[in-house]
């Protein structure tokens, strides 16, 4: 019987299979990077609010706390968007007339919420509680970055599993003393893998990551 096929066909078909796990290969590692791009995770985007507030004249500038305006941050897993009243308590003094803030004497009026828009929205499939990483010595900043020099506000980190993991496999590589966790400037010490297994061992911090940690 006549052979149907060229020799080379053999070649080809060796090419054709290698060539495609190739191709695969390529447009799986295009796909994790897209993944981890900032067109995905928004990562230094700021989010158009309905109100310009700027971190860096409030934290940074005048010296606020965190948890003036995010009241729930140290006793629940959220941190708690500030209320209308809250805003008022300031402005109800000063910058009374600025049209800016017009939004918020209105809110304020009609008792009618602004609708903020979240920076930070993780799937409905992730638990996370802010409390927990606030007493086990987890500053703001190190998820959130450095806030008091945003003049509107951005993701810092992309808060993916793999970036969550870091930490959670290394909590001595972040974990501060729970009396700098709201600083924003604070700064790891040179010596800070020493501190750090100290403070987990004083804090009791667990290197949790299994599944259920965070999905349930």
């Amino acid at each position: 019987m006549a052979q149907i096929f060229q020799r080379s066909t053999n070649v080809l078909s060796r090419l054709s299979l290698f060539g495609s796990l190739f191709i695969l290969t390529g447009l799986t590692w295009v796909a994790a990077g897209i993944n981890r791009s900032p067109y995905m995770t928004a990562v230094n985007v700021p989010i158009e609010q309905p109100v310009p507030f700027s971190h860096k004249h409030h934290a940074g500038g005048d010296g606020i706390d965190c948890r003036f305006c995010h009241t729930s941050v140290e006793i629940s897993p959220f941190a708690g968007i500030p209320a209308t009243e809250i805003c008022m308590t300031c402005h109800s003094q000063i910058w009374t007339d600025s049209p800016m803030l017009e939004p918020v004497r209105e809110s304020f009026r009609t008792g009618k919420s602004l609708e903020w828009v979240r920076v930070y929205q993780l799937p409905g499939y992730v638990y996370f509680d802010h409390s927990i990483h606030i007493h086990k010595g987890i500053g703001c900043s190190t998820c959130h970055g450095r806030v008091d020099l945003m003049p509107l506000t951005w993701r810092a980190n992309p808060l993916q599993m793999e970036w969550c993991l870091g930490c959670h496999r290394q909590p001595e590589a972040y974990v501060r003393p729970r009396d700098q966790v709201f600083r924003m400037d604070y700064e790891l010490p040179a010596d800070q893998l020493t501190l750090g297994r100290r403070l987990v061992k004083e804090y009791n911090i667990k290197k949790l990551t299994d599944c259920y940690t965070c999905h349930r």
